[in-house]
């Protein structure tokens, strides 16, 4: 049988299997093919010498744009989406603009709050309730958004592993 496939998009490290990441993939590869993407590679950013504020500066001048058109261009079948921070916020975008998305899980994706559209898919947004960039309630009912705030989390909240299988199990 064929197993349907996840996309896993990277937060703004991206990095070639951050070890967080295995926490993910080693539980969801018994239900998905998974296709994971570092997305500075999507963007084409060589963050080798760069800071965190540099990476996100060239995230926001194109590099979002550019992450969004290379993933429509490698992704043409219907995928599920689990994307990370930058990650969550590229998915989206690629979903609007045709990406065929059938579940997108956003985590810690707060860049979103700038969005005024959804796309059509099932969406769960994930943030931790002490992230000061969370989207405000009334976003999440605009848009008709399930959220999920995990008590006590900050935003790099995904990167433990008791987040990893509570979000893994939603997927």
């Amino acid at each position: 049988m064929v197993k349907p496939k996840v996309l896993i998009l990277s937060d703004l490290f991206g990095g070639q299997h951050p070890k967080w990441i295995n926490y993910y993939t080693n539980t969801l590869r018994s239900k998905f093919e998974i296709q994971y993407y570092d997305v500075l590679e999507l963007a084409n950013i060589d963050a080798s010498n760069l800071t965190e504020a540099d990476i996100h500066k060239q995230f926001l001048n194109g590099g979002i744009d550019k992450a969004v058109e290379t993933l429509l261009k490698l992704e043409t079948d219907k995928v599920t989406v689990l994307g990370f921070s930058i990650g969550g916020t590229i998915a989206w975008k690629a979903s609007l603009l045709g990406l065929e998305t059938t579940h997108l899980f956003a985590v810690s994706s707060t860049r979103l709050r700038y969005e005024a559209e959804a796309p059509n898919c099932e969406i769960k947004a994930y943030f931790g309730e002490n992230d000061p960039n969370k989207p405000i309630d009334k976003w999440f009912t605009d848009l008709k958004i399930t959220n999920i705030i995990l008590q006590g989390q900050n935003h790099d909240f995904y990167k433990k592993a008791e987040n990893a299988f509570l979000i893994s199990a939603e997927v």
